[in-house]
């Protein structure tokens, strides 16, 4: 099979945690043929959509660990899936790649995750469809709505919607003496809506990733567990990533979201988990796949491939 990756520059790899390259060197050793591209390369012609990528040889050397071949346009129509994993923002460049992936995919393409699927679940609002699993949350602009809210629950994180890692997020009181400044900097001064959920203790004992493979968990998650005098679990905030088995919550959880998720596009789920609450619902490109492997054993990237194998094969009987 032909795959194409769509994702960040080659050099942005960080090959001995990335689970992009756990994806990629898992079809290699497959002998799957892997084309690489980034969000740039896509180009509509003709009305056709084209990607213009390389194809990408691993070398073995973790300082030169990659070889790529001479950039060739070709037809979306003509890889055996197409899987994206550039990493957010989800910003207008993101939202016009999703397109260009919704029109290939008219035109016979395979995208994992499609491109609707990855418009419509933006990564925080998501978990508003499961209200049954989440925390207290709010979503608004308005100093007074926000207010309101953490005067009601006293002890709140707020984040914004289109951001990952940890970036830009806020851990409030209702006494906080800079709550108004915080406030003006995350809405701007109400003009972007944000979220705020009840702060939930549990983070302590880490915020956990829990992965969904067509719609299937993996035994395993992530627990990412804040240092120190932090309140953010996330490894790119400095956590450390503690891999545990599933809890019956955890399972629970995802259980009931895995289908849902499956029939709509998405192959690949990323859900944050703290307690027994649901706080992100990840679709963009979500990780932690080496930290699972390398601390338990279980083959997360060998079962995602599985996953894209037979995604390719339904695909192809379906359009036979």
């Amino acid at each position: 099979m032909h795959f194409a990756f769509i994702a960040d520059p080659l050099d942005h790899l960080k090959i001995y945690k990335d689970s992009t390259f756990a994806m990629i060197e898992e079809a290699a050793q497959r002998r799957h043929q892997i084309s690489y591209l980034t969000a740039a390369d896509l180009t509509v012609e003709d009305g056709k959509v084209y990607a213009t990528a390389g194809q990408l040889f691993l070398t073995g050397d973790p300082h030169a660990w990659f070889q790529q071949g001479e950039p060739e346009k070709t037809a979306l129509t003509a890889f055996d899936a197409v899987i994206m994993r550039k990493d957010p923002p989800f910003d207008s460049e993101y939202l016009y790649a999703t397109y260009l992936m919704t029109l290939s995919e008219k035109q016979g393409a395979l995208c994992i995750n499609s491109g609707q699927a990855l418009r419509d679940h933006n990564e925080k609002l998501a978990i508003l469809e499961f209200p049954e699993w989440i925390s207290p949350t709010t979503i608004s602009s308005q100093y007074r709505v926000l207010r309101d809210f953490i005067l009601e629950h006293q002890d709140v994180i707020l984040k914004p919607l289109d951001s990952m890692g940890g970036d830009s997020i806020f851990r409030v009181t209702d006494h906080d003496p800079n709550l108004s400044v915080i406030l003006e900097l995350m809405t701007r001064q109400q003009t972007r809506t944000i979220m705020a959920q009840r702060y939930i203790p549990a983070i302590t004992e880490g915020d956990k990733r829990v992965l969904l493979i067509d719609g299937v968990p993996v035994d395993y998650c992530l627990a990412r567990i804040p240092k120190e005098g932090e309140t953010r679990g996330n490894l790119a905030a400095g956590g450390r990533g503690e891999a545990r088995p599933l809890s019956d919550a955890d399972r629970a959880i995802a259980e009931a979201l895995g289908p849902v998720l499956r029939e709509r596009g998405l192959l690949l789920v990323g859900l944050d988990i703290i307690g027994d609450r649901l706080t992100e619902i990840n679709v963009t490109s979500p990780t932690c796949f080496r930290e699972i492997m390398q601390q338990t054993g279980c083959p997360v990237a060998s079962l995602f491939i599985d996953a894209v194998e037979r995604a390719v094969q339904q695909h192809q009987q379906a359009t036979a």
